[in-house]
């Protein structure tokens, strides 16, 4: 084990207290699981490593110990996890969400999955040459593309709660107007499923990976720089809304609302609300446990959730780390 703390099952119990294996998915397998925030920071290990103070603000998940110094080794060794727990030392990182009275809103948690059609399957050789699993240290950036809006990721907005109306928002104030107070709303974001399978990082953060594309005959396809598909990532950041939230419908980028770090930066035009979402992510799965979910859950195409590892077993949470049910805000840190 790569922190040199016991043994790795020390830190998993049987699934759901039973051992019971999940269900079957007819087309994908899919591993699941909830994180806590953790911290916030100026920082961006991807786009500005070493650079500390340098990015916008962002709301850390994940490993309690990301921060502008974080290497693929760092991570490994040191920090908690509030994802589960710190066999899971990955980091994930959004702009954060500001309530456009000096505060940030701390989300009540984050839901990641990955997915990914079997190795096994056929369509893996047709779609690209292979499926493989998640390499070791692989980091990107997606959704919004701040430096070509114009080649932006997937990502969208939506409300989920008593009174809510769901959908896939392009921006706040829309997913806003049916989202009530104490609804949550949802930051979305959707990363590339294809890789080009040499490298961990790319100059832009995002080349290395690619979305897929339709064929004329309406088949989903890797290009040919990206031949080979992992199990595709996405994050979801809940917050619980308040009266601050503007319901109004108002769509101008200096409405007083609710509003991304990255939608107004210092220098730079303000953007409509939620219109530059987008996230990071720093892979640092303890390996003995990623290649189980990847073998478990996606291999043999389970509906895995909560860090159930579809063996029978299931990563356990650690103390503190909880996940809310009501708005939290907290003053921005000093940037440095």
């Amino acid at each position: 084990m790569s922190s040199g703390i016991g043994s790795v099952d020390d830190y998993l119990q049987p699934a759901w207290g039973t051992g019971d294996i999940p269900g079957h998915d007819v087309d994908q397998g899919a591993f699941r699981f909830l994180c806590a925030p953790s911290h916030n920071a100026y920082d961006d290990p991807v786009v500005y490593p070493g650079q500390s103070g340098k990015s916008h603000l962002h709301t850390f998940y994940g490993n309690t110990l990301a921060d502008a110094n974080s290497s693929y080794q760092s991570l490994r060794t040191t920090g908690d996890s509030t994802c589960n727990n710190f066999l899971n030392r990955s980091a994930y990182w959004m702009p954060a969400l500001m309530n456009g009275k000096g505060k940030v809103v701390m989300a009540d948690y984050a839901q990641i999955y990955y997915k990914r059609m079997p190795a096994s399957d056929p369509r893996c050789a047709i779609e690209a040459t292979a499926c493989v699993a998640l390499p070791r240290g692989l980091r990107f950036v997606f959704g919004f593309n701040m430096s070509s809006p114009s080649n932006s990721g997937l990502f969208y907005w939506n409300c989920d709660g008593a009174g809510g109306v769901s959908g896939h928002f392009p921006d706040i104030a829309q997913a806003a107007a049916g989202c009530p107070v104490g609804a949550r709303i949802g930051a979305v974001v959707v990363a590339p499923i294809c890789w080009n399978g040499t490298q961990l990082d790319s100059a832009d953060h995002r080349s290395h990976l690619a979305y897929q594309y339709y064929d004329t005959w309406g088949q989903p396809k890797c290009d040919a720089a990206h031949p080979y598909i992992i199990p595709q990532f996405q994050i979801a950041a809940w917050f619980t809304t308040d009266s601050t939230l503007d319901r109004s419908g108002n769509e101008s980028a200096t409405a007083d609302t609710w509003y991304l770090s990255s939608d107004r930066m210092p220098g730079m035009a303000w953007a409509v609300p939620g219109t530059t979402l987008h996230s990071d992510w720093f892979g640092a799965w303890e390996d003995s446990i990623m290649e189980r979910w990847t073998s478990h859950c996606i291999d043999l195409l389970l509906s895995c959730n909560g860090g159930d590892l579809g063996n029978g077993k299931q990563l356990k949470t650690s103390a503190g780390y909880g996940y809310g049910n009501s708005t939290v805000l907290v003053d921005p840190p000093v940037h440095p």
